[in-house]
C-alpha cells in the first residue's frame, strides 16, 4: 500500500477543482463565438458588420428592417403564471372518436422507470440538447422484449402514431425479402382506417401492392411480403388471429 505522504504528493500534482471546472473554455467551445472572432469573419467577407452580412444573404421578401416592436421583459414566474391563466380558460372534454384514440394509464413501474428516470432524456453531449440517445435505448429494450414475447427474429418500433409504425413495418418487410416476386402486402380490414391509408399512401412510392380483406378470406401465396393484422379490431372485437398467422 502507498504512504500517506505519497498519496498526499500524488493529489498535490493534480489539477485544482477550479481548473477542472474550465468554465472559460467551456464557453468559447459551446456559445459560439466572441465579438473579436466575428469582426475577422465579416472583414475577411468584405463586410462591415453582421448587420450588413444579413442584409445581403437573406432575401428582401423574408427580411424584416428595423427593431422588432416587443413588449417589456418579464419574469418567468410572471410568463409562468400567465400561461396557467390562460390555461385555466380550456375546457377538456371527454373524446368519443375511438379509432385508437383513447385514454392510457401506463404503468407505475414504467413512469418511475422510463418516463421519469433523467437517464432516458438527458443530453448525453453539451450539443445534443434531445433524448435521441436515450429514446434509441429504449426502443431497443422495447424490440427485444417484443421479439422474446411474439417468437420472432425481428421487431421494429416507431416513435410516432400506430399508422406510421405500421407502414414503417411494411417497409422493414421490403428491405429483408430479397425476393422480388414477393410484391403484396396484406391488411386485415379489421385495423384502423388510418392505418391502411397510410399503408397505402406509404406502398405507393416503394411500388408495392396492399391488399386489404377480411381475416376469414386470407390466403397465402408465393407474392405474399407481409401482412399487417390488428389486434383488438378496429370496431373492439377481440378474435383468434392464431389461424392466419398459422
Amino acid at each position: 500500500m502507498e504512504s500517506t505522504s505519497a498519496v498526499n504528493e500524488k493529489q498535490s500534482e493534480r489539477s485544482s477543482l477550479d481548473e477542472l471546472n474550465a468554465a472559460k473554455e467551456f464557453v468559447g467551445r459551446h456559445i459560439g463565438p466572441s465579438t473579436e472572432e466575428l469582426r475577422e469573419m465579416v472583414r475577411l467577407l468584405g463586410l462591415g458588420s453582421v448587420e450588413e452580412l444579413i442584409t445581403e444573404t437573406v432575401p428582401e421578401s423574408v427580411l424584416r428592417p428595423g427593431v422588432l416592436d416587443l413588449p417589456d421583459s418579464r419574469s418567468e414566474a410572471d410568463v409562468m403564471a400567465e400561461l396557467k391563466r390562460l390555461a385555466s380558460a380550456n375546457q377538456v372534454y371527454r373524446s368519443y372518436i375511438g379509432l385508437g384514440y383513447a385514454a392510457s394509464q401506463p404503468p407505475p413501474v414504467v413512469l418511475r422507470n422510463v418516463l421519469e428516470n433523467p437517464g432516458w432524456y438527458t443530453a448525453y453531449t453539451p450539443y445534443q440538447a434531445e433524448i435521441s440517445q436515450g429514446r434509441l435505448e429504449a426502443l431497443v429494450n422495447f424490440q427485444t422484449m417484443v421479439i422474446d414475447l411474439t417468437g420472432m427474429e425481428i421487431a421494429n418500433a416507431s416513435l410516432l402514431d400506430e399508422a406510421t409504425a405500421a407502414a414503417e413495418g411494411m417497409a422493414l418487410c421490403r428491405a429483408v425479402e430479397r425476393d422480388e416476386k414477393r410484391n403484396r402486402f396484406w391488411v386485415s380490414s379489421a385495423c384502423l382506417p388510418q392505418t391502411i391509408d397510410v399503408v397505402r399512401t406509404r406502398a405507393r412510392p416503394l411500388g408495392i401492392e396492399v391488399s386489404v380483406g377480411e381475416e376469414s378470406d386470407f390466403e397465402f401465396d408465393g407474392s405474399l411480403l407481409g401482412v399487417l393484422l390488428q389486434y383488438p379490431a378496429a370496431d373492439g372485437s377481440l378474435s383468434d388471429p392464431s389461424p392466419t398467422i398459422d
